[in-house]
Formats: structure tokens, sequence, C-alpha cells
């Protein structure tokens, strides 16, 4: 069945989706999981004649949920405001300085900030975490896939792991592992996963060790248990032509004026000028 997409204006004028519209249709089984779409307030998506998503469903994949932060709501919140919300996504490296420096003040400032003396304006925003994994750091697919087994094992603390993983970013830099194995630069995550985030280290190792030897077919570049997973997320960043580490997307317009080195107080200014 073909979907047909129709944008209802509601209030104010058209900011811009994250991506373009190319096919202007998905397919039945995707109907609440596009998530190259990102509808800001002022809009809805409907299919004919009254089928209506909003952002909180259109950001990203369900599978993803802990990548969400709702400063009102917490971590993976299960549960969404009924209006839709401004969407704040930030594209980091887990080796990249300036990502660390950024991420720090949203988790121990800003964040909590707009939870507590600011939750008249941290009710109107959600923050999703991108991966944004650079080439030219060879450890960032490793940091990352830890990431996203943490997503997998325990949603709601992904974002304490990390906020771990970017205080502890040098251990992971080129210098820190260049004479360690890809399978032991697992283990160490799996020990900083299970310190920082309570998850199983057994269970989160398994998900990352590449096998020793080659598989029953004979393949050699298996991957491993979250590969896929890694995949998807990185599909996300090229399909917005994202390339800097950090980059900020609000409500799908990329902020070029945000900067890693703002003050609570540049954040909190930002945000109220731009959910006016």
């Amino acid at each position: 069945m073909r979907l047909n997409v129709h944008l209802k204006k509601t209030s104010r004028p058209l900011l811009r989706t994250s991506t373009q519209l190319q096919h202007h249709h998905c397919s039945d089984s995707h109907l609440t999981t596009c998530s190259d779409l990102l509808i800001p307030p002022p809009f809805t998506l409907s299919h004919n004649p009254s089928f209506t998503f909003t952002s909180s469903t259109m950001a990203l994949p369900p599978k993803f949920a802990g990548h969400r932060f709702i400063p009102t709501e917490g971590a993976g919140a299960s549960s969404f405001p009924t209006q839709p919300l401004h969407t704040v996504e930030i594209f980091l490296d887990y080796v990249c300085p300036f990502s660390a420096k950024i991420y720090n003040t949203l988790y121990t400032t800003l964040l909590p900030s707009l939870r507590s003396e600011h939750a008249d304006l941290g009710s109107k925003v959600q923050f999703i975490f991108r991966h944004q994994i650079q080439p030219w750091h060879p450890s960032s697919t490793l940091t990352h896939e830890a990431g996203l087994a943490v997503q997998r094992l325990a949603p709601t603390k992904f974002w304490d792991f990390s906020a771990a993983l970017f205080k502890d970013q040098k251990a992971y830099f080129d210098v820190s592992l260049v004479n360690e194995t890809r399978n032991e630069t697992y283990k160490r995550l799996a020990k900083l996963a299970s310190q920082s985030a309570g998850v199983d280290e057994k269970e989160l190792y398994e998900l990352l060790a590449i096998p020793t030897e080659k598989g029953d077919d004979g393949s050699l570049n298996v991957g491993n248990a979250v590969t896929n997973d890694l995949k998807t997320v990185i599909k996300m960043a090229r399909l917005v032509g994202v390339h800097v580490s950090p980059t900020v997307i609000f409500d799908g317009v990329v902020a070029g004026e945000v900067s890693s080195s703002w003050t609570l107080e540049q954040w909190l200014e930002y945000l109220r000028k731009s959910v006016a």
C-alpha cells in the first residue's frame, strides 16, 4: 500500500524535515519507525484520511529509545507528552574532544536544569543522541559499538554510559590502544559499561566480541552482534549530510551557531529563543 504523505500546517511556517521526502511514501511495516523523518511541532504527518504522526514517534526507531532524553521524563522514557516536542539532535563521536566538551555541559548542567528550575522549557524539547563515527579515529567504531550494546541491554542507562565513556575517552585514543587487539579493547569497554551502567560485563562483551575462527561457511568478515545497528546509525548521519562532530540539528535544521564551548546560560538563551 502506498502511503501518501501530507504536511498539515498548524501554526508556524515550515522549518524543514531532516531529510527530503524523496519518494513521499514508506512501507506499512515502517509506519512507526521511519527514522529519517522529523516533524517539528507546527506540523503533523498524516496518511489520508486521518492517520497522524507527531515528532515523538518519528525521530528514531523504537529499538534506539534509550538515545532519547526528555528532560522532564528522563532517558529512554516510555511515555511522552501528548504535544509534539522540539527536537535537538546532537551528533557526537566518543573519541572527539569537542564532543566530550558539549556532552559534559548537556549531561551535567543543561539537562538537570531543564528538569528542575527550567522545567517549563524542558517540557518543550527532547534531545536525541546521534552517533557520528569518524573513520580517522579507528577506535570510534569500537566505542560506538559499545554504546549500542549498552542501549540494547539497558536503554535507560545509555546516557550514563556515554558520560562515563566521554570522561574516559583518552583511554581509547590512538596511542592508548595501538598495541592491543580489538577484542581486548572490547573487554575494557565492557568493564566500563558494567561499572557505569550496571550492565552484565560478560553479556555485553559477548555482543561485541569478534570470533577468532572463520564461520562454518568460511566467512571471515562476520562483524559482531551490533554490526547491523551500527550500519543503521551511520546511515542516519549520512542521510542528513553530517560531517563535523559535534553537530547540532534543531527541528531538522543544522544549528551552526551552537558551540561546544557554550555555557548553561547560552544554551538556555538559545532554546528559549528557538521554541518561542
